[in-house]
């Protein structure tokens, strides 16, 4: 369905996609309104124009989204980046009835997002200050001011956004080079003879010349064993992940952090597979060369599947941490409480008067 404006409502559109589309929309509405009411003078029909300019810049970046800006989130920044815009350039407009009372949500914004020792931060916050915890009107002397106080906040917004989206790139962008060593190491397996042997184990460990009985799957050396091991070390890090899913918290953005975690913990399990049971027919491990039938060596490449929940923990807890660094109104600031303390505190001394 699409309105005069250029407005779309799709039912394919991501859930995020629909919310922006939304918010464009009652910001177009009050371009509108703008312009309806008229005496505008020629800098206030500039700003306009480039409301008019951004919003339907925002549109078009929607509309043209692929599956992959979908899941790293980069058209859905691109059209809020827009959005943001537009709304600086309309606050800079707005008729004094409805200007002097942007001052509130303008100043909680702020204060999610820039720190509390921002000069910008404070001035607005003295601007507003009234005794018994009330909140001044503002004046067209203000606007300014609660323009960039505003401009600034969404600058912030923006950076932690950008943060977590090159993030799951960085992720996704190892995941597919942990798959591509993977699969270039099956291939190798199965085209040279002498790469299967290397995961099988001698008959009598004190012997090492001894002749290979225990192999991946049975007593012959073969590159569907190199594969198999592979594979139980891929499927032992698909359950790990999954258990590990219980202390994602998920996120209100759209960025897909957890499932491109979720993604690099297959090759990388693969790899760890194979790494440690090489590492054991090197007898790297000593009491562990004796391995006696090849289930015991499957259950060894499973083992090591799971032990790379090790390597990919410390990516899970600094994916975590940006997320929890993207502030959403009525949420807590997790990862550095004592920031978003020190701003809630700030807050009632601005307005207490102390």
């Amino acid at each position: 369905m699409v309105d005069h404006d250029g407005d779309v409502v799709e039912h394919e559109r991501t859930s995020w996609g629909q919310r922006v589309s939304a918010h464009i929309s009652d910001l177009q509405s009050q371009v509108n309104w703008i312009k309806e009411g008229g005496n505008l003078s020629q800098q206030d029909q500039q700003f306009i124009e480039k409301a008019n300019t951004q919003l339907r810049t925002a549109r078009e970046t929607l509309r043209q989204e692929s599956f992959w800006s979908r899941f790293n989130g980069r058209s859905i920044d691109r059209a809020l980046a827009n959005v943001h815009e537009a709304e600086v350039a309309i606050l800079r407009v707005l008729p004094e009835s409805q200007f002097k009372w942007k001052g509130l949500p303008v100043l909680v914004h702020a204060r999610l997002h820039l720190d509390p020792s921002d000069a910008r931060l404070q001035q607005l916050e003295w601007h507003l200050q009234l005794p018994n915890g009330r909140i001044k009107q503002l004046n067209g002397d203000d606007r300014e001011l609660l323009a960039s106080t505003l401009h600034a906040a969404y600058q912030a917004e923006e950076s932690e956004r950008a943060r977590i989206r090159n993030f799951t790139q960085i992720v996704c962008a190892a995941a597919v080079i942990m798959t591509a060593i993977a699969v270039t190491f099956s291939i190798w397996a199965l085209l040279d003879s002498d790469i299967p042997p290397r995961f099988c184990f001698p008959e009598n460990p004190d012997r090492p010349e001894s002749p290979l009985a225990v192999c991946p799957l049975g007593r012959n050396a073969s590159w569907e064993g190199v594969w198999f091991i592979q594979f139980a070390g891929m499927l032992a890090a698909a359950v790990a992940g999954a258990v590990s899913l219980r202390k994602v918290r998920g996120t209100a953005g759209p960025y897909h952090v957890a499932t491109s975690l979720l993604l690099l913990r297959l090759p990388v399990g693969a790899l760890a597979a194979v790494i440690g049971i090489l590492l054991m027919s090197g007898r790297f491990f000593p009491g562990l060369t004796a391995l006696d039938t090849p289930s015991q060596v499957v259950a060894w490449a499973a083992a090591f599947g799971i032990l790379q929940e090790t390597i990919t923990h410390t990516v899970d807890r600094q994916g975590q941490y940006l997320l929890d660094n993207v502030r959403a109104p009525g949420r807590e600031l997790e990862s550095r409480p004592s920031r978003s303390r020190r701003g809630s505190t700030g807050v009632r001394r601005t307005f207490d008067g102390n």
